[in-house]
């Protein structure tokens, strides 16, 4: 049985890393790997009610960091983990890095709070490890380039919704995640065409070894 194998998908809100997934997920198929597609906050019905609430309801920031770890242990005690245990390949759009951009960085909340939820929640079982990625693409695009492309896209979520600057801090938070775990990190330049970012994405998972170049024949281009 192959080994699972847990890839997460960062980047600011139109920094067009969803589109991706998809695409990553077919070319993984090909090459006759089972996938889990996932997304945080979500990913098990009790995680997209949580989800619900974090982005359309008030709360504080306190508030709003433990209803995300309550998601994202549900998450990966009910989806992650079995899915791995069992060999997959799991696509997950957003993960703790996340959280710490846009709650710690956007939102300037404790990031020590933050770590400590980090320690609790995604200690593996009989082990002192923490589940992280085995590999975390980011997608980096300049917040202001990124405020342009969600003009009109669609309604704006609570998130969406923040001025510039909100982006600009958040952005900083991936970067400063990045330059703490440089190993687990791929930088994504996002300021290209679709064709030259999936270009990127398919040359890092033959680098890796983890996909051949024959696997992305008929995965399709990301749209």
């Amino acid at each position: 049985m192959a080994k699972g194998l847990f890839i997460s998908f960062e980047g600011i809100d139109g920094a067009g890393k969803s589109t991706h997934v998809e695409a990553l997920a077919r070319a993984f198929k090909q090459a006759q790997r089972r996938v889990t597609l996932t997304r945080e906050p979500g990913g098990t019905p009790l995680a997209e009610k949580l989800r619900n609430m974090v982005l359309n309801d008030v709360m504080d920031p306190l508030t709003e960091a433990l209803l995300i770890f309550s998601a994202r242990r549900d998450h990966l005690k009910n989806m992650i983990e079995p899915a791995l245990e069992r060999g997959d390949v799991v696509l997950c759009d957003r993960f703790t890095d996340a959280t710490f951009a846009y709650q710690g960085h956007g939102r300037q909340f404790n990031l020590e709070v933050l770590s400590q939820l980090e320690r609790w929640v995604q200690q593996i079982e009989n082990s002192t490890q923490l589940r992280q990625p085995d590999m975390t693409l980011w997608f980096s695009l300049d917040p202001s380039i990124a405020a342009k492309r969600l003009v009109g896209a669609r309604i704006p979520d609570r998130f969406e919704s923040q001025p510039i600057d909100f982006f600009q801090k958040v952005h900083l938070g991936y970067q400063s995640r990045m330059n703490a775990s440089p190993q687990r990190f791929v930088c994504i330049n996002a300021d290209q065409t679709k064709e030259q970012v999936w270009g990127d994405v398919v040359t890092t998972m033959t680098q890796k070894q983890w996909l051949l170049a024959h696997d992305f024949l008929n995965s399709g281009q990301a749209s």
